[in-house]
């Protein structure tokens, strides 16, 4: 790893003035909260997508892809910069362990940015946590707008993977400022706040998306908002510098943006659009990485994040290994928070070959929006020549416009420069994106369209309380929004035992949560849990503080 540049070295290398960032310790920064037009004089840069398969629990290293392709473009002449999330701290203790990276291939400062970084994390929580409190203490004292106990929706939130905190009840206690009702938390990375963050284009834009949530109902059901109850600002208060994108650097000095942390099996799973939009006037490139596989994440890159960024990628990059598509050959036994069963890692040409149905699933989907693929084979030390040669040619004959192997964790961007070479040579032709759904198709068609088009599915199975829900919301008028459906990242379907490429499978969808401030709807589908648990052994327990202050084990 290169010695790592203080953050004004890094900000003068690419044109920043002081009026641009502020820093936040010797290597990181916050940009101007204004800084998602502050550059528009530049021209614009071209949005580079990074997606996987369905991956195995321990993940298949799109975020390494990532930061090694902004690296390996770097090192072609061009300019790049690389937009991710921030990682959220249940999985850092949980089950995958920190998010920044790994071996020549990493954010830095690695342990800062898998911990508290510049606090955004808290302070949505915060905020989030806030409105639940004055929402409470709004209905316990009977205030006007009327909010009955019963139509509340707003839950609380946390980040950590807490299971016993799924269902509560609050207002116990002698001198309740809460009415007793029954509620629960979920994970800060599914906070509709977070959503808020992640989507927003400015301080403006986020004041009015904060100011429409709908937390609860009137006696004559009529929907209650932060505006309603007068403490929009006192929310935008404690989010005012969380909106502003994180300037970091990967290990070879390639700036990144690392902004906003929704998961992508039950959040839109994708960095902010801010991050975005600066990062397209700083450079050529820009390499934004959409959490877990193209089914979550590339879908509500493109159907929730792009309309209002303005930007659509120009190719999108799809990481597969050949242990996950040994293992949608549905020859293994593998469970989260388990080590993966050796046998998985041998070479095994006959289930390579029965996996290669879920690569063509999402090499189709992807092709159904119209986009350019190119397959990255993220090298494993296990692998064998002979299999990465014969998964690249099967890439190219599933209709893949490009394949290349890639060995960022070993050799940084050297083992990505044949992927940034591909990356140039198609980002060059016309974009054809075209989405799957428009505005002004029903809530109900537009689930339909994921389901069948993305996932595979013969449709959607909307369970007594979701079409409830359905039916309420589009009488409410919020029938033109995009949908955001929680799923499982394991598999194309709701279910994560059905690998590969499953078929004759119904999505059922057991409940919709509307999120009016981020601007879609939550589909709950299947078990579906907003609230992860932790493993047996979760990686908390390799984490060791070395007397010079040093973490280590967090990635």
């Amino acid at each position: 790893m290169t010695a790592l540049l203080k953050i004004d070295h890094l900000a003068n290398q690419w044109g920043l003035s002081s009026d641009d960032w502020e820093p936040r310790g010797w290597h990181q920064a916050k940009l101007a909260l204004d800084c998602a037009t502050r550059w528009q004089h530049r021209p614009e840069g071209q949005l580079i997508g990074v997606t996987a398969i369905n991956p195995t629990p321990l993940g298949e290293g799109k975020t390494v892809v990532t930061i090694g392709l902004a690296m390996a473009l770097c090192r072609l002449g061009q300019s790049a910069m690389a937009t991710l999330r921030q990682p959220s701290l249940a999985p850092v203790f949980g089950i995958k362990g920190g998010g920044a990276g790994g071996g020549r291939a990493t954010l830095e400062p690695a342990s800062d940015i898998n911990l508290h970084f510049t606090g955004d994390l808290h302070a949505v929580a915060a905020a989030h946590n806030l409105l639940a409190a004055l929402v409470d203490n709004h209905s316990r004292r009977g205030h006007t707008p009327r909010l009955r106990p019963e139509s509340i929706t707003w839950r609380r939130v946390i980040d950590s993977s807490d299971k016993g905190l799924t269902q509560i009840v609050t207002g116990l206690g002698h001198h309740p400022q809460a009415p007793v009702r029954e509620t629960g938390f979920d994970l800060t990375a599914a906070s509709e706040v977070m959503a808020i963050v992640a989507l927003t284009r400015d301080l403006a834009d986020c004041r009015e998306r904060l100011a429409r949530i709908v937390v609860g109902h009137t006696p004559d059901q009529q929907p209650v908002t932060p505006a309603d109850l007068g403490i929009t600002d006192a929310l935008l208060a404690l989010l005012r510098d969380a909106l502003r994108p994180n300037l970091v650097q990967t290990c070879e000095g390639t700036p990144a943006l690392v902004h906003a942390g929704p998961f992508a099996n039950i959040a839109q799973g994708n960095s902010s659009v801010m991050a975005d939009l600066a990062a397209s006037r700083l450079a050529r490139f820009v390499v934004t990485e959409s959490g877990f596989g193209a089914d979550c994440g590339a879908e509500k890159l493109l159907h929730i994040k792009c309309p209002i960024s303005g930007l659509v990628p120009r190719v999108e990059v799809l990481v597969c290994t050949l242990r996950a598509l040994k293992l949608h050959s549905g020859e293994f036994d593998v469970r989260p928070g388990q080590p993966l069963p050796p046998a998985l890692l041998q070479p095994n040409e006959a289930a390579l070959r029965a996996g290669l149905a879920n690569l063509q699933a999402h090499i189709d989907l992807l092709h159904a929006f119209q986009l350019p693929v190119i397959v990255a084979v993220n090298r494993f030390p296990e692998d064998t020549p002979e299999e990465l040669d014969l998964l690249l040619q099967l890439a190219r004959d599933a209709g893949a416009e490009g394949a290349a192997a890639v060995d960022v964790f070993a050799q940084g961007g050297a083992g990505a420069l044949d992927l940034a070479r591909q990356v140039v040579e198609l980002s060059a032709r016309p974009s054809r994106f075209a989405p799957l759904y428009v505005p002004s198709d029903s809530l109900d068609e537009k689930l339909h369209r994921v389901a069948t088009r993305v996932y595979g599915a013969e449709g959607v199975r909307l369970e007594p309380r979701a079409q409830k829900h359905l039916e309420q919301l589009t009488q409410m008028g919020h029938g033109g929004l995009a949908v955001c459906i929680a799923k499982t990242q394991y598999s194309l379907s709701h279910d994560p035992q059905l690998l590969g490429r499953p078929r004759g499978f119904v999505v059922p969808i057991r409940e919709l949560r509307l999120a009016a401030g981020a601007g879609f709807v939550y589909a709950l589908a299947g078990d579906i849990s907003t609230l992860p648990g932790l493993p047996a052994h979760p990686a908390a327990q390799r984490i060791r503080v070395e007397a010079d202050g040093t973490i280590r084990g967090l990635s």
